[in-house]
């Protein structure tokens, strides 16, 4: 999408046009000074180092692995950062604040055009705080502290400052910093409160001429993490979150809009992909009259390269920053340097100059109110819904997905095979009325998505985003995934929908069930019970192996059930995927324990723990305390990549004739058609994208190997790369046609078993997630003594350490808490 916004390069001028005579200067300058500018011919920007990470978001605090390693401008080192203001007629210059090593970031002009609000980091310190300022220099003060970072506030019509914090206390899920997210406080700094429940980031927040704040939002809740980051809107006071523009739309970082004066358009930067470092983009303007889905109301304006931080100064006059140069632009693209700077990138350039104070909107938040009221029209309204039948659906799933309080990596790590990044939560189900309409009380302050299910209580749509409820909202929704330029079609305007004929529904939860799932806790015990009669390492039935037996990183089990498409759990692929696609609809699993399969049927209440996993994305490990720091991935890397160093000699001479390396990546010189998958259903179509290592099996294409079922730590004799190639006869699998071992003698069998017992050896000595003698690592236990989840003295080798209760207290702690009646 958005293929029409191409990237092209671009130069810097090379020439300092401070010192350029006016007679050079193109004609913006002098165009603008006489127009909208004509009374207002200064500006305010900053300058600031730069820092290493590529990512948007990844320029505050310090990294989960090492509290030593900063993310922050300069990187630990001294920052560039001057808080300057410029006229652009005089071209003086003068400095408001030298951080002097310290940080300024998001210089924000008030509406008196005479009030600073930015965002600093004295030297020495480690945190961004919002401060205030007068635009001569004077009255500094700081307005909000403590360990956390305040950054990009933003003064609202009732006066008071939205900003992004991480007061929200949570990591990246796919990255190792820390997320920011929506908060508001008093004009002093006082009275802080989360507006945002999302559990990645928000950033740069604008008011709209209404008087809403648009804002970007990143989330990946079922899919793909590094394509959607778009533009939405909420009221001042957290309630009323919707889509402005671009969310059914991948592979584009909208951010750093503002609104355009006198039109209903905005100006931002549309970063291509995941976004670029400090927000680099092509100024674009949006309009969002045909709704948030129209391509073509996405033009850009900026074909010479990349700009940052635009603001727009007329309906057809826009401010910006590119590398160390400040901007004028036109509507056209036409544009002229004003400032270039000698050394340091220049950013968010702000006007001086004052505006109008946007319309006020009443806040109907209940302080006092832990829930509030979801209402949804009709639940077949919407797109992609392409054999769902009126009445099919009869109950709403309701799950959370949870935030992180520390991440090591951008993938998944233990919590799913290329499935989801996060755990979700598992609330409950409410009742789909006949006409389709729902109506139910939910929790407040916490990220929410539905999944439509059948009489059966099979999965019919999901939801692939998030909604919430500030405490005591009542909020509408249309129907799922459905277009915003079109009303509901059920004639709720006439007749009241059946939902509302009633008082809304509570969240019926699943009694004696655990919410948050875990593989090895709850559902390998099932397959323990029911399953590994059949299909253990011996008898092997269907080539299937349901042992609990670990691999490298996940247990054999586990990857087997992924690898043969018995589950389907999303694939951190596209958004909206079509109806019963993915979760219990999907899965085969669920129907072989219902009795299709050799007459096993297991007991209710085991179908249902098994229906709840799949439901909640069927994670591995079931705690964030089973994310692994940088030096744990290395170890168990090493002890999982061992036998290929030490056996690759032995693999080339003795399997290198059949699996033949004609694979697009080769790991480690292996005679394997080794690849890189994104998601199963890329890999077969032949696109190898994603970024852990198959192997092809030369006779059964469509099969894929994981390094996982490769190896077996528990018992390495019953490792699949030894019994396929070992005879029948030898008690081997006999996969390879002609044995390739005709017993276990075979010395280079027998190195092959020697390599994955020294690896198991490894293994034993820190024994991995869901084995005895397991121990969290210290990023875990330092990030939850800092968020007040454990005691500061806590010492997991003095005291019981349970990881789940951990978690649920450190998720607990996030919740919004009722104001008390007076």
């Amino acid at each position: 999408m958005f293929s029409h916004l191409k990237v092209n390069s671009f130069a810097a001028l090379g020439v300092f046009l401070t010192a350029l005579p006016s007679a050079v200067r193109a004609d913006m300058v002098a165009d603008a000074l006489a127009g909208p500018l004509k009374d207002a011919p200064e500006i305010v920007f900053c300058t600031r180092s730069g820092y290493d990470d590529p990512h948007w978001y990844a320029n505050i605090g310090y990294y989960c692995d090492d509290t030593g390693k900063k993310a922050y401008p300069g990187n630990g080192q001294p920052d560039q950062g001057v808080l300057y203001r410029y006229n652009l007629r005089t071209r003086a210059k003068t400095v408001l604040l030298d951080a002097r090593g310290g940080g300024i970031r998001d210089p924000h002009v008030d509406y008196d055009g005479r009030t600073l609000l930015f965002s600093h980091r004295p030297a020495g310190t480690e945190f961004f705080h919002l401060y205030a300022m007068q635009a001569d220099g004077t009255g500094l003060r700081q307005l909000t502290d403590g360990p956390w970072d305040d950054i990009e506030p933003c003064r609202l019509p009732d006066g008071d400052i939205a900003f992004v914090s991480t007061r929200c206390k949570r990591w990246v899920s796919c990255w190792y910093t820390q997320v920011g997210t929506l908060h508001r406080c008093k004009p002093d700094g006082s009275g802080i409160t989360a507006i945002s429940a999302n559990i990645e980031h928000d950033n740069t927040p604008a008011i709209l001429p209404d008087g809403r704040i648009l804002y970007m939002r990143w989330e990946y809740v079922d899919r793909s993490q590094v394509e959607y980051h778009h533009l939405w809107t909420m009221n001042p006071d957290g309630t009323g979150v919707s889509v402005f523009y671009g969310n059914m739309h991948s592979w584009t970082l909208m951010i750093d809009a503002q609104p355009v004066p006198g039109t209903q358009d905005v100006i931002a930067s549309f970063s291509p992909g995941h976004g670029a470092n400090e927000h680099a983009g092509f100024a674009t303007l949006v309009s969002a009259e045909q709704g948030p889905d129209s391509i073509p109301d996405a033009r850009r304006i900026s074909e010479k390269g990349r700009i940052r931080d635009p603001q727009a100064l007329s309906a057809d006059l826009f401010l910006m920053a590119r590398d160390k140069q400040i901007l004028l632009m036109n509507r056209d693209g036409r544009e002229q340097a004003v400032y270039v700077d000698p050394a340091t990138a220049v950013h968010e350039p702000r006007l001086l100059r004052p505006r109008p104070r946007e319309p006020v909107i009443a806040s109907r938040v209940n302080s006092a109110a832990a829930t509030g009221q979801f209402v949804v029209v009709d639940v077949y309204a919407g797109r992609n819904m392409a054999g769902v039948k009126r009445g099919d659906i009869k109950k709403l799933l309701v799950l959370e997905p949870l935030p992180k309080p520390v991440n090591f990596s951008g993938g998944m790590d233990l919590t799913s095979d290329y499935g989801s990044f996060n755990l979700e939560r598992v609330l409950g189900t409410v009742p789909v009325e006949t006409d389709g309409s729902a109506s139910f009380i939910a929790p407040a302050g916490r990220p929410l998505f539905f999944v439509s299910l059948d009489a059966d209580d099979l999965s019919v749509k999901r939801m692939q985003s998030f909604a919430n409820l500030m405490p005591g909202e009542t909020f509408t929704c249309i129907g799922c995934h459905e277009e915003r330029t079109n009303s509901p079609g059920n004639g709720w305007r006439d007749v009241a929908l059946q939902a509302l004929r009633r008082p809304p529904s509570e969240i019926q939860k699943f009694e004696g069930q655990p919410d948050v799932l875990d593989f090895q806790r709850d559902i390998q015990p099932i397959l323990d019970r029911h399953c590994v009669t059949c299909h253990n390492p011996k008898e092997r039935a269907g080539e299937l192996n349901l042992v609990a037996a670990h691999g490298p990183r996940f247990s054999n089990a586990y990857i087997a059930l992924l690898n043969r498409l018995e589950v389907m759990d999303g694939r951190n692929g596209l958004g909206n995927q079509p109806p019963r696609s993915i979760g219990s609809a999907a899965s085969p699993l669920l129907g072989r324990l219902s009795g299709g399969h050799q007459k096993v049927k297991v007991a209710p209440d085991e179908w249902r723990r098994v229906w709840l996993w799949l439901e909640a994305g069927a994670p591995y490990a079931g705690s964030y305390a089973a994310l692994r720091n940088t030096e744990e991935q290395g170890y168990y890397g090493h002890a999982g990549h061992k036998f290929f160093g030490e056996c690759g000699e032995v693999l080339a001479r003795r399997c290198g004739e059949c699996h033949q390396n004609t694979a697009e990546h080769n790991v480690s010189g292996l005679p394997f058609n080794w690849t890189l998958r994104r998601d199963k259903e890329r890999a077969l179509a032949g696109h190898p994208t994603g970024q852990y290592e198959r192997i092809i099996i030369p006779d059964d294409p469509a099969r894929w190997y994981d390094a996982a079922l490769l190896a077996n730590y528990t018992q390495p004799e019953f490792s699949s790369i030894l019994l396929a190639p070992l005879a029948k006869a030898a008690g081997g699998y006999g996969r390879c046609g002609k044995p390739v071992f005709t017993d276990t003698q075979d010395a280079d069998y027998q190195k092959m078993l020697a390599s994955i017992r020294s690896g198991a050896a490894l293994f034993r000595a820190r024994p991995p997630w869901g084995s005895p003698g397991w121990k969290p690592n210290s990023q875990y236990l330092r990030e939850m003594k800092r968020f007040g989840v454990l005691p500061a003295a806590f010492d997991p080798a003095a005291a019981d350490f349970d990881p789940f209760a951990v978690d649920q207290a450190y998720w607990c702690s996030l919740w919004p808490q009722p104001a008390p009646t007076p």
